[in-house]
């Protein structure tokens, strides 16, 4: 029987992540709050995803490089880690969940009923948020990858 080194914090890492969840859908209310209180609506549904996006990546990245993470033994295959295969299921479902949230926040807003670009995000508008989204998420999960390619 193999024992993965790793296993433990690859645990570890998914935790922090479930933990992180609800701050992020609270930093998202507060944020959209400002706008609204500052009467900064127009884009506020892409503003306010990429800014919490961009700042949970960045911090789970730097939780990451807290770990002790043993890569020495770990495959590598067409250049990704197995550790970060790993480490990034951490990640599964979280975007769409968030959306869920952001876009039903926005439809529920008596505050942008009067901005219906806002208000009710079209297909075309969250699809262009979750392109920037993906361009987010590529560039976390290289960062991951290099991590891991770097500790062994």
């Amino acid at each position: 029987m193999t024992i993965n080194p790793n296993a433990d914090s690859i645990a570890q890492f998914c935790r922090y992540i479930d933990d992180c969840k609800p701050a992020l859908k609270a930093q998202y209310q507060q944020l959209l709050a400002q706008d609204l209180s500052r009467q900064q609506w127009d884009g506020c549904f892409q503003r306010n995803v990429s800014a919490v996006l961009t700042q949970a990546y960045d911090e789970a990245l730097a939780h990451l490089k807290t770990l002790p993470f043993d890569s020495a033994a770990t495959p590598v295959n067409r250049g990704l880690s197995e550790l970060t295969r790993q480490a990034l299921t951490a990640f599964d479902g979280f975007v769409d969940d968030f959306l869920v949230f952001v876009v039903d926040k926005h439809r529920t807003s008596c505050a942008l009923s009067n901005f219906p670009d806002e208000h009710k995000p079209d297909k075309a508008y969250v699809n262009e948020v979750k392109h920037e989204i993906a361009g987010l998420w590529r560039n976390f999960a290289l960062n991951v990858n290099g991590h891991f390619l770097e500790c062994g």
